[in-house]
């Protein structure tokens, strides 16, 4: 073991996820264990301003005691006592309440991600794992760092740590000491392949990956799909493209380059959608864009002007008394464009 090269490790993490600022203050929440014991050794090390808090939950009697007398004594941490008679997911909860107004780290490390992968996957069906960083201001710098990396850097350093016994006995316990070894009896890169599983991109819900499926596995000529918030998918053949639901004209109303307005009332603006005709007309609004020359790419993103379902106004093209649209000339082309059509702000 190398104690340099792993502090090295962890530096590398922590810039590069902007966990902490460089030489800044930062509060260990300590157990007592190899984990955050490297944690806070690590740090200060490392040139961070370095205070610890340990939370004793005082499940385990004596033990406890000894635990919380360890961490003020050897890591010189704040020790608060848990309040008596709450589950365990609330004492859970109540380490992270303490000291919110404070940059917080723990020592979970890339062992522990993977035992939580694992959990989510068996329990919930995804694989999210541990964040690096969360929004309460907890922050995790020994991420990248294997549970056995960081007893090896205790010994090296000589540092004393502790030993919980109750780990044996929650469900993390029997991952740890049961079904990852006949993981790795299976396939030897196990826990290696599971921990790259909390680094994947988020994925959609799954209602909505099955949705959009379902959408392009379709051989119908068109079909529509809701989303939720306000948003549809929509395929017409062999194109597909999002539109948002009508939104109403009650002042003015930006989409994309387009600025709408009307002195009517019970209008609402939208997306073309496959068999919009225009009102008391027969002629499809298909046409009309085919007349006007508008080339397909862009008919999705086009705003039309409706009362209910009746198309009473197509911007640029098709005028209604009493609906006025003004076109930006300036707005980014079809190709550059970052804003989702449809957003509605007031004008300028």
């Amino acid at each position: 073991m190398d104690p340099d090269a792993l502090r090295q490790r962890i530096e590398e993490h922590i810039r590069s996820r902007s966990l902490i600022d460089p030489g800044g203050e930062i509060l260990c929440l300590v157990s007592g264990g190899a984990d955050s014991t490297c944690l806070r050794h690590a740090l200060l090390c490392l040139g961070y301003r370095v205070s610890a808090l340990h939370v004793d939950h005082g499940l385990r009697g004596r033990e406890s005691d000894e635990d919380a007398r360890f961490c003020r004594d050897v890591l010189g941490a704040t020790v608060v006592r848990a309040p008596v008679g709450i589950t365990e997911a609330q004492l859970r909860d109540m380490r992270y309440s303490y000291a919110r107004e404070r940059l917080r780290a723990t020592g979970h490390t890339a062992s522990d991600q993977v035992e939580t992968v694992l959990y989510r996957i068996v329990a919930g069906g995804t694989s999210r794992g541990i964040q690096a960083k969360r929004g309460d201001g907890v922050v995790r710098p020994l991420l990248t760092i294997w549970r056995h990396e960081t007893e090896a850097y205790c010994r090296a350093e000589g540092l004393a740590f502790r030993t919980d016994s109750s780990n044996a006995d929650t469900k993390r316990g029997l991952i740890r000491n049961e079904i990852l070894p006949l993981l790795y009896q299976l396939h030897p890169a196990a826990e290696t392949n599971l921990l790259a599983l909390a680094e994947e991109r988020p994925r959609l819900p799954r209602r909505l990956e099955e949705a959009l499926l379902s959408l392009l596995a379709s051989h119908e000529g068109s079909k529509r799909i809701d989303l939720g918030s306000g948003l549809q998918a929509v395929r017409e053949y062999d194109r597909v493209w999002l539109q948002r639901d009508a939104v109403p004209l009650a002042g003015p109303v930006r989409w994309g380059p387009w600025t709408i307005e009307a002195d009517v009332t019970g209008l609402a603006v939208r997306s073309w959608r496959a068999g919009d005709r225009l009102a008391g007309r027969s002629k499809k609004i298909q046409d009309v864009f085919v007349d006007a020359k508008i080339p397909r790419s862009a008919r999705a993103a086009w705003p039309l002007v409706v009362s209910g379902n009746e198309v009473v106004a197509v911007p640029g093209i098709v005028q209604a008394e009493g609906v006025r649209a003004v076109e930006d000339t300036e707005y980014p082309s079809s190709t550059e464009d970052t804003e989702y059509p449809g957003s509605t702000e007031a004008a300028e």
